[in-house]
């Protein structure tokens, strides 16, 4: 066991781009960043597409399948890959879990609910039209849509693209026997979509809006977004949810005997309705009622925790992780990041696995998320982080600490150019404290990130005099990892996060599984 301690930071959505238009990185005051940069071995690795088990290199990496990735060593095929696949092989309608889905609501609607958009990070619009086709195809008789508008993995306000696409869809499907109807929808920022329990009266407002069909009400999803849009100047992902209805009646409330299917893929923003729908003992909200429902994701997206209980598609069984090789060495490891990060450096870190490989020897710690907007505090928890994170490592209890800092991510998500400038330069801040407290203790630290988002703030435009329009989605581009206080040198060649894993076990003087990615050290 070395008697150096190893901290890993991840930047979450801190990418490097030359291109200064609109990249709040390199925009930034990042004075850290730049020196350990300059001063220290650094190269870059490949964060999306297929390096991290993606469909192909023009699908944008995500803080899941990233961490993912830099938690087990490994390249497993994720999120809409598996979902390909089982469309494609015509697995998942002849899955168990489809065909008691069939059964169970025969007589009732089956409900299809997820983010509506191709951004391909928690959902694929491609996907919900398979179901909707073959839930035509298995003879059942009535299908309800409810929406979650995306503009954050796809462009701010390209909604009504997918709105379009979707209506054409159950246009051509809809006939005497088949009724294919949009029911509800929202912004994924308001309604339904809440992770990590940070806020579950978004979870409310949609069990309210899709299960009990109660909110504004309108004609069509294309009047709600026109609408808002023109009184409030809503972008996508911040629009108020609604209820579509006929002659003053909800269209698509969720009845006993129907059956609900939640077609997200990914699984942070997938849990609370899923739970709302599952637990007998539910108390983070009143449900009013509680239709009898059959309930399944299209993951199941906590497999220790069996949330949900019903699933079309099996996840990856992600095995030989980080933190189980340490633990078998006796490692003593810490993690800590606010809500927003922290199942990222515990649960997806773990290979989606909840609960620890051993509570003696892994330590994980959440600092509270504020409950605002993050463009209104950009600099979010980003000091308690660093204040627990240095206090642990002062303890010399621990020799491998990893945290995260949301900043990059979070608030690159709202679009604000400005306001992430400023959670940029208050992690570089951070950063700082990090880096010297490290070098008291004769540690060694390494910075990287999980996927770029910061580092591209507004969409590009042909017109210089163009006024600039936010771009919220994460990038393509590649993150930094940077290695101080260890003589090491850098491997040519191109790498991924998955090559990490390997790299702490040599820095941590252990050999790495041999199942893993090679180190980048050479």
């Amino acid at each position: 066991m070395s008697k150096r301690p190893v901290v890993l930071v991840v930047m979450d959505g801190v990418g490097l781009s030359d291109n200064a238009y609109g990249n709040a990185v390199k925009n930034a005051y990042t004075p850290t960043l730049d020196t350990l940069m300059a001063s220290y071995p650094n190269i870059t690795l490949k964060a999306h597409g297929t390096a991290v088990g993606l469909p192909s290199d023009e699908d944008m990496g995500n803080s899941e399948v990233g961490h993912n990735a830099l938690g087990c060593g490994q390249i497993y095929a994720q999120g809409a890959k598996l979902v390909n696949a089982s469309i494609e092989s015509g697995d998942i309608f002849t899955s168990q879990t489809w065909n008691e889905m069939k059964a169970f609501a025969k007589d009732g609607t089956v409900h299809f609910i997820g983010l509506l958009s191709d951004g391909n990070v928690h959902s694929h619009i491609d996907h919900l039209f398979a179901l909707v086709k073959q839930a035509k195809i298995d003879g059942l008789k009535k299908v309800r849509v409810h929406i979650l508008l995306d503009g954050r993995d796809v462009p701010e306000t390209s909604a009504l693209i997918y709105v379009d696409q979707l209506e054409n869809v159950l246009s051509e499907v809809s006939d005497a026997t088949f009724d294919a109807k949009i029911a509800s929808g929202g912004g994924r920022m308001r309604v339904t979509m809440d992770r990590y329990e940070a806020e579950w009266g978004m979870v409310e407002i949609g069990w309210k809006t899709h299960v009990l069909g109660e909110g504004r009400m309108f004609s069509s999803a294309k009047e709600a977004i026109e609408t808002y849009r023109s009184e409030g100047g809503f972008t996508d992902q911040f629009l108020p949810a609604f209820v579509i209805a006929e002659n003053g009646k909800a269209v698509g409330t969720i009845e006993d005997n129907d059956a609900v299917v939640l077609f997200n893929f990914r699984g942070d923003r997938a849990l609370e309705l899923s739970r709302a729908f599952e637990e007998e003992k539910f108390t983070k909200f009143d449900r009013v009622r509680r239709p009898k429902v059959f309930y399944a994701g299209m993951l199941q997206y906590d497999g220790d925790l069996k949330i949900p209980t019903n699933f079309l598609v099996t996840p990856p069984k992600i095995k030989h992780t980080l933190s189980e090789y340490l633990v078998a060495n006796k490692i003593r490891q810490y993690a800590v990041s606010e809500t927003q990060k922290y199942g990222h450096v515990t649960y997806f870190w773990n290979g989606n696995r909840t609960e620890k490989f051993d509570d003696a020897l892994e330590t994980f710690v959440e600092i509270r998320s504020d409950v605002l907007p993050f463009e209104q505090r950009p600099w979010m928890q980003c000091a308690q982080i660093t204040d627990t994170l240095i206090d642990v490592l002062n303890s010399g209890n621990y020799d491998f600490l990893r945290c995260n800092y949301p900043n990059g991510d979070m608030v690159g998500h709202t679009g604000n150019y400005e306001a992430t400038i400023i959670g940029v330069e208050s992690v570089d801040l951070q950063l700082k404290r990090v880096y010297d407290a490290v070098q008291a203790v004769n540690g060694i630290l390494i910075v990287t990130a999980d996927h770029g988002n910061a580092d591209e703030m507004y969409e590009k435009s042909k017109d210089p005099k163009a006024t600039p329009k936010a771009k919220t989605s994460h990038t393509l581009n590649k993150v930094p990892l940077i290695i101080t206080g260890a003589e090491v040198e850098m491997k040519e060649g191109a790498f991924g996060l998955a090559n990490i894993a390997a790299t702490v076990t040599r820095l941590l003087e252990l050999e790495p599984d041999p199942i893993w990615l090679e180190s980048v050290i050479k």
